[in-house]
């Protein structure tokens, strides 16, 4: 998978907004945070489901490669994407309800390449310390690069990537060092060029995934609702911002 995810690295490593990303940050280097992509999403969640892949793949070598692959409910998007990059499917839909995660994912699959060039350069340019941090994460940004931006930091440096309001940061070490040990700016951009280069293989919807799944009847789906209603567990109010 390695091989198929770094080539679409490299595919989708045109130029954004007159810069070429692949070289900016050196996909070809070998350093400690520049390692071959194993996954792309620019997430990490406490269900994330890169456990899952080759399970998913084998479900899907089974069926014949679907022509259409819904996740209704993407959170991370870890298996759509892998199926679009591995070509497992002719195209891939992935529904996401929580606004913030959507923000980051309408930048990079449906924004302009400026939008991504500009998200690219905050991550690459953030200072991290505790006090940015807490800055970057109490902000009320207005615009679509703004709020993925804020989402991607409350992901990498709240506690197990929770992003509900109120989460806590991980465990601080002096100095900020702890935190520091949670950002990649290299690994994230070029996973937003990775992604960027599978546009014309993956869509995003922003919106109820059940609602989605009536409406792409027909489709094959990968369906992962992030909590049951069972039991009265409150999981999903603890992972994310509610609608």
């Amino acid at each position: 998978m390695c091989g198929k995810l770094e080539g679409a690295a490299i595919r989708g490593a045109a130029h954004i907004q007159g810069v070429t990303l692949q070289a900016k940050v050196g996909l070809a280097s070998t350093g400690p945070n520049s390692s071959p992509l194993r996954h792309i999403s620019p997430f990490r969640y406490p269900g994330g489901k890169t456990w899952l892949l080759p399970t998913a793949r084998e479900w899907l070598s089974g069926l014949g490669r679907p022509q259409h692959l819904l996740e209704p409910f993407a959170g991370g998007g870890t298996v759509g994407l892998a199926v679009a990059a591995e070509s497992l499917a002719d195209r891939v839909t992935l529904v996401e309800l929580d606004d913030d995660v959507a923000a980051v994912w309408q930048v990079l699959l449906h924004g302009s390449d400026r939008d991504v060039a500009a998200l690219a350069a905050k991550v690459m340019e953030f200072a991290v310390t505790v006090e940015n941090v807490r800055a970057i994460i109490g902000t009320a940004p207005t615009s679509t690069v703004g709020k993925a931006f804020r989402t991607i930091a409350k992901n990498r440096f709240q506690r197990g990537g929770v992003m509900a309001r109120g989460a806590g940061l991980m465990r601080e070490a002096g100095e900020g060092r702890g935190l520091a040990g949670r950002w990649y700016p290299e690994t994230l951009v070029r996973r937003f060029v990775a992604i960027r280069g599978l546009r014309e293989k993956v869509a995003f919807e922003h919106g109820d995934g059940l609602e989605a799944i009536e409406r792409h009847r027909g489709a094959t789906m990968f369906v992962d609702p992030p909590y049951t209603a069972g039991s009265g567990k409150r999981a999903g109010s603890r992972l994310y911002t509610p609608p």
